[in-house]
């Protein structure tokens, strides 16, 4: 996974984003439940306390905010009390401005009645009939060249008529602005055009006969599948629940990514909270997988939290931090344990690549060579010598960093995907189990001199030479130290 600093979500804050969708009101009223009614079969909610918030694509606009973005939010709200209630919620809401179109149908609200943490009924009020698309068109088009990105927030309300989504993705292509469309309809021909469409399993389901709560098989077809269908868009993701998320780009393998929650309280939202972060990124222009692994860590955030939760830039950052400890911790493993993974790899077709070395300082020239690796490959496994594999070849005074040490640094590179400590002198019986098809060593070697070049190229492998960046030497930077000390 991408590294992401307090420094690259910075890149995130202030980027101005139009969500244009199904705005609605939820209501959340909470109390106790102790009874079974004596009129029917049913439970007493004995009422405590209501709780109205933004709702639909209101929430997408909450959560844009909350993570530093500014949200202009379109749709449709009536002059009712729900209205005005969403009217005066929106004025409320730091980093939200709302252009919001009548035309005389209901506010639509969900009202959720909760005791003892559990849903016990919601009441839907709504009309879903398709809005003319003019006014809303006209809001767009008045606020398109602040923007940039756009959210299509679908909830099936009626706002985004079919006539509505070409014109507002046309002007959004003319204009260079990324649109992220949350679909509804099973018609996706609807979202054509799109940077990219995120529907989840359920709807991926409906839209293509293909079930999408099982394996990753069945739901890489479905997303190649919708990728055909949606000519003109370059990507589809594909957001799963417990099982994580899969993305199809355009010319490139199918990756699905694990689900990152610790624990699931209320999936209220979770999606809202994937499309603002997907927008904000995009607004940023920020590569696409990096959008997608940001969003997955904000998804798994926002389950965790109870009713339509927003996830902010803050706790954002404290969630980055410590799942890239955990993710530098996983990289480090026991060679058995890398064998197996190196066996999953290979059955989905990877290529496997090998470099070894001590790795005691790690300095610019490190960096360079394990990206050249990296570059030979799918997947990069490093081979370290251990401390005192390192004293029998360098002498007692080396290494200068403790084995547990240098392998974290080298896990916390995004270069490299494994690290296997090994204490023989060579790496050979490493190279023999993994039986990589590519091995890596820098152009201070020549082939025959590399350690496991001959079995390598026995069974069809490569061996890649990598450039050496001048002025770095791990031997160099500890003589200048000591001449300083000295």
């Amino acid at each position: 996974m991408t590294f992401w600093s307090a420094e690259r979500l910075n890149e995130l804050q202030g980027r101005r984003v139009i969500v244009l969708g199904d705005v609605m009101l939820d209501t959340f009223v909470y109390g106790q439940c102790t009874r079974i009614s004596p009129e029917a079969p049913i439970p007493v909610v004995r009422i405590g306390r209501e709780d109205v918030m933004l709702g639909g694509a209101g929430n997408v606009a909450r959560n844009i905010a909350a993570l530093g973005g500014e949200a202009i939010l379109i749709g449709l709200a009536g002059h009712d009390t729900a209205g005005l209630a969403l009217r005066a919620k929106v004025t409320s809401e730091p980093g939200i401005q709302a252009d919001l179109v009548s035309d005389g149908r209901p506010t639509t609200q969900k009202t959720r009645y909760i005791a003892a943490q559990q849903q016990m009924l919601r009441v839907d009020a709504e009309q879903t009939h398709a809005a003319a698309p003019e006014p809303l068109l006209a809001a767009f088009a008045r606020h398109l060249p602040q923007a940039d990105a756009v959210v299509l927030s679908d909830y099936a309300k009626g706002t985004l008529s079919p006539d509505l989504l070409r014109d507002v993705i046309a002007q959004a292509r003319a204009a260079g602005k990324p649109v992220i469309a949350d679909p509804k309809s099973s018609d996706v021909s609807r979202y054509d055009g799109v940077t990219l469409m995120t529907p989840n399993a359920g709807e991926a389901s409906t839209a293509t006969g293909i079930p999408c709560d099982g394996d990753d098989r069945s739901v890489t077809e479905a997303a190649e599948q919708l990728l055909q269908r949606m000519a003109h868009s370059p990507a589809i993701l594909i957001t799963r629940g417990p099982r994580g998320m899969t993305l199809a780009e355009r010319g490139r393998d199918v990756r699905h990514l694990p689900a990152l929650a610790r624990e699931v309280f209320d999936v209220s939202g979770a999606g809202d909270t994937v499309i603002a972060t997907l927008a904000l990124s995009a607004a940023a222009g920020l590569p696409l997988m990096e959008g997608v692994e940001l969003a997955n860590v904000a998804a798994g955030m926002a389950v965790a939290k109870p009713g339509t939760a927003v996830v902010t830039a803050d706790e954002l950052a404290r969630e980055l931090r410590q799942e890239w400890v955990q993710t530098t911790d996983r990289k480090i493993k026991s060679p058995d344990e890398a064998l197996t993974q190196v066996a999953r790899w290979r059955s989905s077709g990877k290529r496997i690549g090998f470099t070894n070395g001590c790795f005691d300082l790690i300095h610019p020239g490190h960096v360079s060579q394990l990206a050249q690796a990296r570059s030979t490959c799918d997947h990069l496994i490093v081979g370290l010598n251990t401390d005192a594999s390192i004293q029998r070849l360098k002498g007692p005074l080396r290494p200068v960093q403790h084995e547990d040490s240098r392998a974290i640094v080298l896990a916390s590179l995004q270069s490299v995907d494994l690290v296997i400590l090994f204490d023989d002198d060579t790496p050979i019986g490493l190279i023999d189990a993994i039986r990589p098809d590519v091995l890596i060593k820098g152009k201070d070697y020549t082939v025959d001199q590399v350690v496991g070049s001959s079995l390598v190229l026995g069974y069809g492998g490569e061996v890649f030479l990598a450039d050496i960046a001048a002025g770095h030497s791990t031997s160099d930077i500890i003589d200048r130290l000591t001449r300083k000390v000295s």
